[in-house]
């Protein structure tokens, strides 16, 4: 079990509700790649979820295209919320 990064904890905690690339960007202050790494690595880790639209009922998908972060919006699931509390995956 790894310990969440300050970054991807300042991540988390947006995206309790969906949330897009741009407002990740203007809400952290953190860099494109970062973000985009973060994204990458808390996606794989099943923290995040990348949605379609920005809406409460935005559908998930499986598949995106990664060098392309900006298109796409992003929620937490019930493990990005429990590693949250507990700082850890």
């Amino acid at each position: 079990m790894r310990k969440i990064s300050a970054s991807e904890k300042k991540i988390l905690e947006l995206l309790i509700f969906t949330e897009s690339f741009q407002t990740i960007r203007e809400e952290t202050d953190l860099q494109y790649g970062e973000i985009r790494d973060d994204i990458i690595n808390m996606h794989n880790a099943g923290l995040i979820e990348v949605c379609t639209a920005g809406t409460h009922s935005a559908s998930k998908l499986n598949h995106y295209d990664s060098d392309r972060p900006e298109l796409f919006h992003y929620r937490a699931t019930r493990k990005g919320m429990n590693a949250m509390k507990t700082n850890r995956i």
